[in-house]
């Protein structure tokens, strides 16, 4: 009979993409990711996006003042794409390691992207560029038309844009972002390369599209791309439990106020408090613990190019009871498994850690 694990140290963490918004919601939510993890690649789809250094600048040292007065988080950034995006700024960017990399959002495919990319043509001079300078690049993998099904804008961006990118661009290292389907899965495993890596959130692993409707419709699991069917959730669950150095951890952990996730149906989960415990439930569950570390540890640095942390973090198997609302003066945040019980906990002094009631 195997022995039950019931402590498990590991490399501390990065989160491989974060959204941490601004102003006071940033300082109130930047707690929760810091703790669990060394370094976080920024999101940069701010209501005045990131595209280029002197905005990325601005906002990391935001960020780095956001951070606990002991905290040694790294913010890594991003630069959003356009294209009126100066190759220049972008180079310089990249050379001085201003930016880690450089996010193509679809025009109109979630929060604050409208001024994403309608054709990939536009930008064909960019992504040249970065292929010669060996910049990443990090996609918001969906083909945005009215006349494709929601879930299946996944599989058509991958049919249709991404492997027309790769087609023309070889050489040019690709994250596609929180991947969602037995399909993303699929073209990553068989495209196994320096090239070619993917994401994969604790939101779309725990639960499938189900559970959007049981109870009514449950709004704080609404996010893009959408939760899919149960068969693309297991496929997933396999992807991380198989040891393979192209998936890595990427929460997609996305604050919204409550009250604009009712009213306006804003796609995003918060569930920066409890990622880590997420991911380590399904691994366990998966029975595939001895590959957590590589996941959440060392893949993302690997395909990076950066240093892998020194730091330990260690989870115990102690209950954890997850926080039900954060308070950001008169609005709240729901997050990810509000008031949920996990069966894991990270070792540390709670009592420095003020949850929320």
């Amino acid at each position: 009979m195997l022995k039950k694990i019931k402590k498990i140290t590991i490399i501390k963490p990065d989160d491989w993409h974060v959204h941490l918004r601004d102003k006071e919601t940033l300082k109130k939510v930047i707690q929760y990711t810091e703790k669990y993890y060394k370094r976080a690649i920024i999101m940069p789809n701010l209501e005045n996006p990131v595209t280029n250094c002197t905005k990325s600048i601005a906002y990391q040292k935001r960020i780095l003042n956001a951070r606990k007065l002991d905290s040694n988080f790294e913010p890594l950034m991003v630069c959003y794409l356009t294209k009126n995006t100066s190759l220049k700024d972008l180079q310089i960017g990249f050379s001085k390691k201003i930016f880690i990399g450089a996010k193509l959002y679809p025009y109109g495919a979630t929060t604050n992207s409208l001024e994403g990319i309608k054709n990939i043509n536009e930008i064909y001079h960019i992504l040249e560029l970065m292929e010669k300078i060996k910049m990443p690049l990090l996609i918001h993998g969906e083909k945005i038309d009215n006349n494709i099904d929601i879930y299946d804008r996944e599989k058509k961006f991958i049919d249709d844009t991404l492997i027309l990118i790769r087609k023309k661009f070889p050489e040019l290292k690709i994250t596609l972002e929180h991947i969602t389907t037995k399909e993303a899965v699929s073209y990553v495993e068989e495209h196994n390369s320096l090239y070619l890596s993917a994401t994969i959130t604790p939101h779309h692993l725990m639960c499938n599209r189900n559970d959007m409707f049981i109870k009514g419709i449950q709004p704080n699991l609404y996010c893009l791309p959408v939760l899919k069917r149960n068969i693309h959730q297991i496929a997933l669950k396999k992807a991380i439990s198989n040891g393979k150095k192209n998936f890595f951890l990427g929460s997609d952990t996305a604050p919204h106020f409550y009250q604009k996730k009712i009213s306006n149906g804003c796609a995003g989960i918060f569930n920066a408090p409890v990622s880590l415990l997420c991911y380590i439930t399904i691994f366990e569950e998966m029975n595939a613990l001895k590959n957590f570390q590589s996941f959440c540890s060392e893949n993302g640095p690997n395909f990076y190019n950066i240093p892998i942390n020194q730091e330990t973090i260690t989870l115990v198997k102690k209950p954890y009871k997850n926080l039900n609302q954060i308070n950001i003066g008169n609005n709240k945040i729901i997050p990810f498994l509000a008031g949920k019980t996990l069966n894991w906990s990270l070792e540390t002094n709670e009592e420095s850690f003020k949850k929320e009631k």
